[in-house]
């Protein structure tokens, strides 16, 4: 499921691409898939760093790449391991509501960004989030769940910070936000809901198909209950 929209962003051939906290790979095979580019991914997480590994081998084999490059590595958002103004863009998905110090991340983040160049962040949209917490304290009260929520001026006045100007946003998965809902209402724990993995279903459905209907409905609703916040943003260049 892919959260950020590669089509906003100016990616070239040998264009050098950063997927912090790439999870199972889904942004790092996303970027993957354009021409010559190289594709990064790092988490602090080895498992799921050996899955995203996984995923990019089964995507090079299918061909569904762009004929760059791609690596993952286990690293941490705080100390990343490349030298300042390396990428051309970042992206930093679903990570900062994770992270105690999230000021020294985005700082990092953007260390290793070359000026003038794109980072894109997602965190969970504010409303959809607090009524999560609201249902389940057990949503956010987990071995590294979410503690904090982001309101929309916070963020921004987070990333402008560390010389990051905006140029532009949206609100992703609507249709997401009901499952988390119906979650936390029975239990983020419960897997025997039927409710709950009906809706599952849905999704998975929606996400391998791309039905008409559903991205209507998704486009129509985002502004509402848009499960997250997308925020665009370039490194100020200072010449």
């Amino acid at each position: 499921m892919i959260t950020i929209d590669f089509d906003r962003l100016n990616i070239t051939p040998d264009c050098r691409i950063l997927d912090i906290g790439c999870g199972t790979g889904r942004h790092t095979c996303g970027a993957f898939r354009f021409r010559n580019v190289v594709a990064v991914g790092v988490d602090i997480n080895f498992d799921d760093v050996f899955e995203a590994q996984s995923r990019l081998e089964n995507q090079e084999r299918l061909g569904e790449h762009g004929g760059g490059m791609c690596k993952v590595s286990v690293a941490d958002i705080y100390h990343l391991p490349f030298r300042d103004n390396y990428f051309d863009l970042v992206i930093c998905s679903e990570i900062l509501e994770h992270l105690h110090d999230e000021k020294t991340a985005v700082s990092e983040a953007v260390r290793v960004l070359k000026p003038g160049k794109n980072f894109v962040v997602s965190v969970p949209k504010y409303l959809p989030e607090r009524i999560c917490w609201a249902l389940s304290r057990n949503y956010h009260n987990t071995e590294n769940g979410h503690i904090r929520i982001y309101k929309k001026k916070a963020l921004f006045d987070l990333l402008e910070r560390e010389c990051l100007i905006p140029c532009g946003h949206h609100y992703a998965h609507s249709l997401h936000a009901p499952y988390w809902w119906l979650k936390c209402l029975v239990g983020p724990e419960r897997e025997d809901s039927r409710l709950v993995n009906l809706y599952h279903r849905l999704l998975v459905w929606d996400i391998m198909k791309h039905p008409l209907i559903t991205r209507f409905l998704d486009r129509l609703l985002n502004p509402i209950m848009g499960k997250s916040i997308v925020v665009y943003l370039t490194k100020d260049d200072p010449v």
